[in-house]
């Protein structure tokens, strides 16, 4: 398991050129062996998007916004295709860039202050990160529109109630629920819940469609360690274990 901190909090984490490097250094850096990356954050926020102060000070703010999308696009891309789950644990702010940091994740968990909002609209801009992507696929394109369009804010209950978190838990407990779920995740069947993900993320235009990418991934899980580990131990009665320290 593996634990990646966005540490910009004087700046509420906004993302500027050098911190979008880090975090594309630090996901370029996770193998399947990691098993689960939990991403979270120090200070009063999670990620307040993309830094406006350094949007305003470029020379050619097309040509910067371009160059920092490129480079955060690369993190959300890498996360998206990673064959291991990946957790947000969400607490203060998320908003454009942070929002679609967190959207893009397959678990969130947020504390009781987390608020979302899509932000892009109140700079003049329209969503990077996979945002356009990911919150149609969370909520439903109708809400996505709504949440992308008249930018308001989605409080933690709210964000839970329409599926953009799987789990509201106060702020004192996140990073201790965030990292026990983290821990479990990377015990488990590695291969098979990265197959798993990629069931979910693929959405296939029809069910036989669907159907036969399913088939194929169970076949490919059974055949594999994981799967006969599995199998065994619940023929004999007990927990599996899949990943035996030695």
């Amino acid at each position: 398991m593996r634990v990646i901190v966005l540490d910009r909090p004087a700046q509420a984490n906004a993302l500027d050129m050098s911190m979008a490097r880090q975090l594309r250094n630090a996901v370029a850096e996770l193998d399947r062996d990691t098993g689960c990356v939990l991403i979270q954050a120090e200070g009063r926020a999670f990620c307040t998007g993309g830094d406006v102060a350094a949007f305003a000070a470029a020379d050619q703010p097309g040509r910067f916004l371009a160059e920092l999308a490129e480079v955060v696009h690369e993190s959300v891309a890498a996360l998206a295709a990673a064959e291991f789950p990946v957790i947000a644990a969400v607490h203060g702010w998320a908003a454009g860039a942070g929002m679609s940091l967190a959207a893009i994740c397959d678990i969130v968990i947020a504390g009781t202050s987390a608020r979302f909002r899509a932000a892009y609209p109140g700079v003049g801009l329209s969503p990077d990160g996979g945002l356009s992507w990911s919150l149609p696929r969370l909520v439903g394109r109708s809400r996505a529109a709504e949440l992308l369009l008249t930018n308001r804010l989605v409080t933690a209950e709210e964000a839970a109630r329409i599926g953009l978190v799987a789990q509201v838990v106060p702020d004192a407990e996140l990073e201790g629920e965030a990292l026990t779920l983290a821990r479990h995740l990377a015990d488990g069947p590695t291969t098979a819940l990265g197959r798993t993900k990629r069931l979910l993320s693929d959405g296939h235009t029809s069910l036989n469609d669907q159907l036969a990418a399913e088939a194929t991934s169970i076949a490919l899980c059974a055949d594999g360690p994981e799967g006969r580990a599995g199998v065994t131990a619940f023929v004999e009665g007990r927990a599996p274990v899949f990943h035996p320290r030695a």
